[in-house]
């Protein structure tokens, strides 16, 4: 693992919500709600097991991974071989969503196994827990050129340690267990609000 090297959940936190990918990969703040644990579970059992073989292909699980070139590192839940060529499954609870996170995501652990075994990853899937059945991915050229600058700006602000002003939107702020430390709207507090958390965190009264 390089230095420097976030983890590969941090690109859908970015692309999610970059002050969520701060407080996370930066602050190391971290809350659990029902949504969060369900995705534990589901990622859990998704990991659980040996390696296996069937249907022609050699089924493996919780594959660690990294690439130099994208600078990030993690593990697949699951890689088919198919063959001599990985092809990654990411797992998450839910449903499809509007957004390309976890499509990047997925895209960076195919780019970790073609730097790692040096063979093409064209495509993967995504299972979703709520529909119980896989969508495919196809790596292309737009989505391999968004997941490289989404490591990349991920990696920037991680290295600058800045923490992105709250942008509230219902739809992802009402779900996110951070909710109650990211405050988004409420007022703001700039560098204050910032070392009061830093404090707390440490254990150091105001």
């Amino acid at each position: 693992m390089s230095e420097g090297s976030l983890p590969l959940s941090a690109l859908q936190h970015w692309l999610f919500c970059p002050r969520q990918c701060a407080l996370i990969h930066v602050e190391r703040l971290w809350e659990e709600n029902r949504l969060t644990a369900e995705g534990r579970v589901l990622h859990e059992r998704a990991d659980a097991g040996v390696p296996e073989s069937r249907d022609g292909m050699r089924v493996l699980r919780s594959v660690q991974i990294a690439s130099v070139r994208l600078g990030v590192h993690g593990v697949a839940d699951v890689v088919e071989m198919r063959g001599s060529q990985p092809f990654p499954v990411e797992y998450k609870r839910g449903r499809p969503k509007a957004h390309r996170a976890d499509e990047v995501q997925l895209c960076a652990q195919a780019i970790c196994l073609e730097e790692m075994t040096g063979q093409d990853v064209p495509a993967g899937a995504l299972f979703y827990g709520a529909r119980r059945r896989r969508q495919a991915v196809a790596f292309d050229a737009d989505l391999r050129a968004l997941t490289a600058r989404v490591a990349a700006e991920a990696r920037a602000a991680a290295a600058a340690g800045e923490l992105p002003a709250p942008v509230y939107d219902p739809g992802r702020c009402e779900s996110c267990s951070l909710n109650d430390l990211c405050r988004p709207r409420a007022p703001r507090g700039g560098a204050r609000d910032w070392m009061a958390r830093r404090l707390a965190r440490a254990g150091v009264p105001e």
